[in-house]
C-alpha cells in the first residue's frame, strides 16, 4: 500500500477516470522528476495538455476604435460543436497571473481549429482591455469549454426579432453568420444600437448582410443622435414583434425594459436573453474577510467585490463559467459565516450552496477552495 501510495503522490491532482491511470502516471512522473508527464507534452507542443483545454492566438483583428475580434488557435480536446450564441472561458497569465473572463464566440462551429471572439475594452475590465491592445499573437492562453443558453436552435424559428446594442451584437453576429453559411436565413428583424455608426461593431457586415439577404431586415438607431430605442413602443418599428422568437443583447437597463415589455404583453417564454453584467441590487454587503480553506489564503473585500473575483486575485483556481448567476457552473457549498446575493440582496448562511460570481461576504466566510 505504501509503494501505491509513493506511485501516485506525484500525480494526485490530475484528474483520471481510472485509479490506475494515476499510478502510472506517477511511475512516469517519478522517472521524469521535476517534470511530470504533461509538462514534456508543452516543451514538443505547447497547445497539447491533458490537464486543461489551451489554445494560441493567431490574430487581433480592430473592428472599431475599442474592440478587436481574436482569432484563437485551439489544442487538444476542444470541441467545436458548439451551438451560435454561446460563450468561451479565456484565461490569460498576464504579470505572473491568471486573469480569467467569458466572451461570446463569434466564429462559426465546425472542423477549423479556430475560433473567434469580439471584445469590447471595458474601461474597468483588465483583461478586456488587455485582449484588446496589449495581447500580441502566439500568445498562449487556457480555455474553458463553449457554454450558455442563449443559443439559436437548428432548424431556426421562422420569425425571429434580434435587439441588440453595443457589444450585445456579439453572440448575435455568431447566430446570423451561421444562418447565412446554412442558407436557411429565415425572416429575421434586427434592432441595433449604438452611440453612432463608427461604434457599430460589424457595420460593413451587417449592411452586406441585408443587402444580399431579402428575408432579413436591419434597423439601426443612433443613440448619440436619436436617442435610444424605446421597446415599450416598438410597433412602429416591428409590427408584429409579438409574433417573432425573441433574442435580446446589451445593457442591464434595455434587458430590464424588455423582460418587463415582454411580460406585460404575455409572452415572456419567447424572450430570450443574454447579459454581460450582473445586475447589482443596493442592498449589497457590507464586506469583510473569505477564507478559503484549502489554499489556506484570505482577503478582505468591499461589499462590491464578488467571491469569483477575491478567489482568483489571490490565483485560486476557481470554477465559473457566465459570471452573471445564469449558468451555475460556480456553484459551492458556505462552509462556514455569511454572504449576499449581489442582485437580490439576500443573505445567505453556512451550509448553503452559493454563486460565488454573484456573492459577497457578509462579515466573514469560508469557501472549501
Amino acid at each position: 500500500m505504501d509503494l501505491l501510495k509513493w506511485s501516485k503522490r506525484p500525480a494526485a491532482e490530475v484528474d483520471a477516470t481510472k485509479p490506475q491511470v494515476n499510478v502510472l502516471r506517477g511511475l512516469v512522473a517519478r522517472a521524469t522528476t521535476p517534470l511530470l508527464p504533461d509538462d514534456y507534452l508543452h516543451l514538443l507542443n505547447p497547445l497539447w495538455s491533458a490537464r486543461e483545454l489551451r489554445g494560441r492566438i493567431v490574430a487581433v483583428r480592430k473592428e472599431t476604435d475599442d474592440t478587436a475580434t481574436v482569432d484563437i488557435e485551439t489544442g487538444w480536446g476542444f470541441s467545436h460543436r458548439y451551438s451560435p450564441g454561446q460563450y468561451v472561458g479565456i484565461g490569460l497569465q498576464v504579470e505572473g497571473r491568471w486573469h480569467w473572463r467569458s466572451y461570446s464566440l463569434t466564429s462559426i462551429a465546425g472542423d477549423a481549429k479556430v475560433i473567434s471572439v469580439t471584445i469590447k475594452a471595458n474601461p474597468e475590465g483588465f483583461l478586456s482591455s488587455h485582449l484588446v491592445d496589449g495581447v500580441s499573437p502566439g500568445t498562449v492562453i487556457r480555455l474553458a469549454a463553449p457554454k450558455g443558453d442563449f443559443s439559436l436552435p437548428n432548424p431556426p424559428p421562422q420569425k425571429i426579432l434580434f435587439v441588440t446594442a453595443g457589444s450585445g451584437v456579439t453572440p448575435v453576429m455568431a447566430m446570423l453568420r451561421a444562418l447565412q453559411h446554412r442558407g436557411d436565413m429565415p425572416d429575421v428583424v434586427h434592432v441595433h444600437s449604438a452611440p453612432d455608426r463608427e461604434s457599430v461593431i460589424f457595420h460593413d457586415e451587417l449592411v452586406a448582410l441585408q443587402e444580399n439577404s431579402p428575408t432579413y431586415k436591419l434597423t439601426m438607431q443612433f443613440t448619440r443622435e436619436n436617442g435610444k430605442v424605446d421597446l415599450a413602443d416598438l410597433t412602429p418599428l416591428v409590427p408584429d414583434w409579438r409574433d417573432r422568437e425573441v433574442w435580446a443583447c446589451g445593457p442591464v437597463a434595455m434587458l430590464d425594459v424588455a423582460e418587463q415589455v415582454w411580460e406585460e404583453a404575455g409572452r415572456s417564454d419567447h424572450l430570450h436573453i443574454e447579459r454581460f453584467a450582473i445586475a447589482r441590487t443596493d442592498k449589497g454587503g457590507e464586506g469583510g474577510t473569505v477564507t478559503f480553506a484549502k489554499s489556506r489564503k484570505t482577503a478582505e473585500i468591499d461589499g462590491a467585490t464578488t467571491l469569483l473575483e477575491a478567489g482568483e486575485g489571490l490565483d485560486i483556481q476557481m470554477p465559473f463559467g457566465c459570471r452573471m448567476g445564469i449558468c451555475q457552473s460556480c456553484v459551492v457549498p458556505l462552509s462556514g459565516g455569511y454572504v449576499r446575493d449581489l442582485r437580490s440582496g439576500d443573505e445567505r448562511r453556512e451550509g448553503d450552496r452559493i454563486q460565488t460570481c454573484i456573492s459577497t461576504v457578509s462579515g466573514e466566510c469560508t469557501l472549501d477552495l
